[in-house]
């Protein structure tokens, strides 16, 4: 009879304590729909960067960095080997110097063949002038000779000199005549067909004229060689550049994974070598299309860590309609979606304590 009674008061006692439990629950709000209506969770990822040399192929002969090792941007991760590009380096520079020499030899070439016809032109100048007395002189002596020749006609005609005399005088005024055309005919041939001035630093004389074309086009051969130069001088630099790869650095903060490429062995261009986890930490919530209008891309956000409930600053970077299966379906005509779930994915500022993995959650507005 006791023990009736016994199970009888702790029956009563159990029925009592689920009944207050219940109006607990209900008053609260803790149960487990209530919460997921209140805050979201979501896993903290890290995005993953996939590190290659750029464009570049060799033999791995430096591995800088070990697995779990945290690293900074430009840091040092690996090295190939770079013996066949300081070759052509070093080839290149001294085509480079050579091309330099033949400019400078060229170009001074130029400069000399303009200072030659300068040069030429004022001694053609002065031959000119030369010519010119010389033509003066030989209309002088053809002047007295004629003057000679008729005096002396006047006077044979008197009788006072003999024929011979007439002869000799004669020919003296043909022998001076020849000189002036042959003296005319060299001043014209100095002049080479320009019309004389008169003023001899005033003339433009065909030949000095070409000479000095002839200079002038040289230089078009010294700027084909100074345009080979600036090829030659880019094809340094990609050079200079493929050597600047050969070397892998950091592009940003984080930390290395996993390293995919080791010492002695061939890489490929573009390649990935290491695997890299970034500073740049996101998790993704879903919500709604009740909560959905309360929230939009750019927004400011406080999450939460479930370890430790430490509060981190967040942004919302994304907001879509999320995959089908995050939908909430019901039995409905055709298996139509009763709620359309959206996706939001929120960016946190990397603080100490808080590594991807973690539970992160955000109450909801």
């Amino acid at each position: 009879m006791e023990k009736k009674k016994n199970a009888k008061k702790f029956g009563i006692i159990f029925v009592v304590v689920m009944i207050l439990a219940g109006l607990l629950l209900m008053y609260t709000g803790n149960d487990a729909l209530v919460l997921a209506t209140q805050k979201k969770e979501g896993i903290l990822t890290a995005e993953q960067v996939k590190v290659s040399f750029e464009s570049v192929s060799g033999r791995l002969i430096k591995e800088n960095v070990k697995e779990a090792q945290m690293v900074k941007k430009g840091d040092v991760l690996m090295v190939l080997d770079s013996t066949d590009v300081d070759l052509a380096i070093a080839k290149m520079e001294a085509q480079i110097a050579q091309m330099e020499a033949q400019i400078k030899s060229a170009g001074g070439g130029v400069n000399i063949s303009f200072e030659q016809a300068d040069t030429n032109e004022q001694q053609s100048f002065r031959q000119i002038d030369q010519q010119r007395a010389a033509v003066d002189a030989a209309e002088a002596n053809y002047n007295n000779s004629n003057l000679d020749y008729e005096r002396k006609k006047s006077l044979l005609e008197s009788g006072a000199i003999s024929q011979s005399e007439l002869d000799a005088a004669r020919t003296a005024l043909q022998v001076a005549s020849a000189n002036v055309a042959q003296q005319k005919q060299l001043l014209s041939s100095l002049l080479a067909g320009t019309i004389d001035t008169g003023v001899t630093d005033t003339l433009s004389l065909p030949t000095i004229n070409l000479q000095r074309h002839t200079a002038a086009n040289k230089l078009n051969d010294v700027e084909a060689l100074v345009q080979q130069l600036k090829s030659m001088q880019v094809q340094l630099q990609e050079l200079k550049i493929s050597k600047e790869r050969l070397t892998l650095r950091a592009p940003e903060d984080g930390k290395i994974i996993k390293i995919l490429a080791k010492e002695g062995e061939m890489v490929s261009p573009n390649t990935p070598v290491i695997l890299m986890e970034s500073s740049r930490y996101y998790f993704d919530i879903y919500l709604s299309e009740e909560n959905i209008s309360k929230y939009h891309e750019g927004d400011d956000i406080e999450a939460e860590s479930v370890t430790g409930r430490k509060k981190v600053h967040g942004t919302i970077r994304l907001l879509t309609k999320a995959p089908g299966f995050a939908d909430l379906k019901m039995t409905r005509e055709k298996g139509q979606a009763d709620l359309t779930s959206f996706q939001v994915r929120i960016y946190v500022e990397p603080e100490d304590g808080i590594i991807p993995g973690m539970t992160m959650g955000v109450r909801l507005k």
